[in-house]
């Protein structure tokens, strides 16, 4: 089999959890082919280098999303002024027939991005929202105009070289300032100026740059038997595409979901409100027909999986698959049965506001009130930035406050009961050194996605103490302590409570290393990809013959689809690719319903 793998801001580049779960879903599965297709978020990070690819690698295309230059690696627009004189490239524009394409695809674009903040509910003066009268048929009617006008964009972006130019005129401006004076956009959305509109262009002309790739092609994504976005959004984008020019089944997996992200990531911003309400109705859009459109969605947990549904994914697609994890390196601790010091909490993970490093010291002050002789060990990796940096001096300098160094006798150096140590440093050379510093993990985070950390500490067989946040409910189950947020004071409570009964502490170690291993290995995350795979291709059989053997010389997986083996399919197994534009890849016994060729043009793609 061959997958098209599609990546957004990770793999390759990535070295944290995102690109290593993607490294060992690669890695294993020697037996079939991957071809990255890889968006990089910054130059920073294209910088740093790419991680080593496995040989099932075969060929790794990337394009930038972050440069402003409009001839960047990967886009259709010719390279290089000679390039541009002698095919027109950039110094030609579209043609009257293809400004008013593009005109009339963005125009209805527009309209349905406008129309989405509305129809969300949020403007009383925009009349009923998504659950009152008549609001679900605009809002269906909504996504019907995104969509029709995303497939409209990208057909003509890949005729005609690219949409990097057209994004960038005086005309994507007009467009936006009509339909944002248009009735029934929302009152948000009508605020908007001119600076506002110039602003969400640019954001628009990042989010639309993988229609402009020229990845679409028979050599390129036309070639897979799979495409596995892993994440939605700008990742989802060329899976889009690559289902409705040549019928390739998309898989989308999300540990977290991009959409709720996006809303993260905006807040934080000094984006206008109006551009802000722009931006989120299109990425909603956008979400609703990735949802649509995906064969199967894989959400890392119930969270997710909530969210998802609620942008409109049919919950018959939804496989929950939690994210896989190394198990191994854990190993001797875990089995060794050691519960840990009896007067240690440790805290592991990034130094973050996010963790809220301030609520846990102001509880571990109420253990100290109760058990003078306790100690408290943060553990944290590398700093990422300036705030990050900022936040670890504030910690510090509260727990300077907090705990004077305590000495013995007037002439002894004091000692503070907290100590922040660095990951990889001489006293903590590596994570499992961390975990068995303690008898008490704590988790005191105020956000939290998948808690990779908490699933490392139940792989040690260590008993924990976690806020309810993202995952931690269904990660941790019945195996640790788990309460609210923000409560130093229960927080304490439940550390005490631990710290005082090591009996207990063993039970709940055991309890959540055998849950982790049944239910967070990498093996098991392999295990349900494997089955998602072999489902998906079953329904999508290749074109054309292919070897019956490796390089290797092994059996090479659906090398002969099954079909061939049944009467008066000839078409489907015959050698050398069909026509794209009239032949669809699932046979008309295994497609759905209501699917649609690839090649219909306008009918925004077959349902999957």
């Amino acid at each position: 089999m061959r997958i098209g793998l599609l990546t957004d801001g990770g793999y390759p580049y990535a070295t944290g959890e995102s690109g290593l779960w993607c490294d060992r879903l690669v890695r294993g599965f020697a037996q079939h082919e991957f071809d990255l297709y890889a968006l990089s978020r910054s130059a920073e990070q294209e910088a740093r280098g790419r991680v080593p690819l496995p040989a099932q690698v075969g060929r790794v295309r990337t394009a930038p999303l972050w440069a402003a230059d409009e001839n960047v690696l990967g886009t259709r627009v010719p390279r290089g002024l000679l390039a541009r004189l002698v095919t027109g490239g950039s110094t030609r524009p579209y043609g009257r027939r293809e400004r008013q394409r593009f005109t009339t695809h963005f125009t209805a674009l527009a309209a349905s991005v406008c129309a989405a903040h509305a129809a969300n509910g949020e403007d009383e003066e925009a009349g009923a929202g998504a659950g009152g009268p008549g609001g679900a048929g605009r809002t269906a009617a909504a996504d019907a105009r995104f969509t029709d006008a995303l497939y409209g964009l990208a057909e003509l972006a890949r005729e005609h070289g690219g949409l990097t130019a057209a994004l960038r005129s005086e005309t994507v401006v007009r467009v936006l300032e009509a339909a944002c004076r248009a009735p029934g956009a929302g009152r948000t959305v009508r605020a908007a100026t001119v600076s506002d509109l110039l602003a969400f262009a640019r954001e628009l002309d990042r989010a639309l740059r993988p229609l402009s790739l020229d990845w679409y092609d028979e050599e390129g994504l036309g070639a897979v038997d799979l495409c596995h976005a892993t994440s939605g959004g700008a990742a989802a984008l060329p899976g889009l595409l690559a289902k409705r020019f040549f019928g390739v089944p998309l898989l989308v997996t999300e540990h977290g979901v991009q959409l709720r992200a996006h809303y993260l990531a905006t807040s934080g911003t000094p984006l206008n409100a109006p551009v802000r309400a722009l931006l989120a109705a299109f990425h909603g859009r956008l979400a609703t027909e990735v949802y649509r459109q995906a064969a199967i969605v894989t959400p890392g947990d119930t969270r997710a999986r909530r969210w998802q549904e609620r942008c409109g994914a049919e919950p018959a697609k939804l496989r929950t698959v939690h994210p896989g994890m190394e198990s191994e390196r854990f190993a001797a601790l875990g089995e060794s049965g050691d519960s840990g010091p009896d007067d240690t909490l440790v805290w592991v993970g990034r130094i973050e506001p996010g963790k809220d490093l301030v609520a846990l010291l102001h509880a571990f002050a109420e253990v100290r009130k109760a058990e003078p002789g306790t100690r408290l060990r943060i553990v944290g990796a590398p700093a990422r930035g300036p705030a990050d940096t900022g936040y670890l001096a504030h910690c510090r300098a509260l727990a300077a406050q907090l705990f004077p160094d305590e000495a013995v006798d007037a002439h002894a150096v004091g000692d503070n009961p907290v100590s922040f140590e660095d990951l990889g440093g001489a006293e903590v050379p590596d994570l499992p050194d961390a975990y068995a510093a303690g008898g008490v993990v704590v988790l005191s985070s105020v956000v939290e996605g998948f808690p990779a950390g908490l699933v490392e500490a139940m792989f040690c067989g260590r008993a924990t103490v976690s806020t309810d946040v993202g995952a931690v409910v269904e990660v941790i189950g019945g195996t640790g302590l788990v309460v609210p947020p923000r409560n130093p004071r229960a927080l304490a409570d439940a550390c005490l409570a631990l710290l005082r009964d090591p009996e207990r502490r063993a039970r709940l170690g055991a309890a959540a290393r055998a849950r982790a291993l049944e239910l967070f290995t990498v093996e098991q995350n392999l295990a349900a990809f494997r089955g998602i795979y072999l489902e998906l291709i079953s329904h999508a059989p290749v074109r054309g013959a292919a070897p019956a053997v490796d390089a290797h010389g092994g059996p090479r997986p659906f090398a002969t689809p099954p079909e061939a083996h049944v009467l008066g399919l000839g078409p489907w197994t015959a050698p050398g690719p069909a026509p794209a534009a009239t032949v669809c890849r699932t046979p008309s016994w295994a497609a759905a319903p209501r699917a649609v060729c690839a090649g219909a043009r306008g009918a925004g793609g077959g349902d999957a």
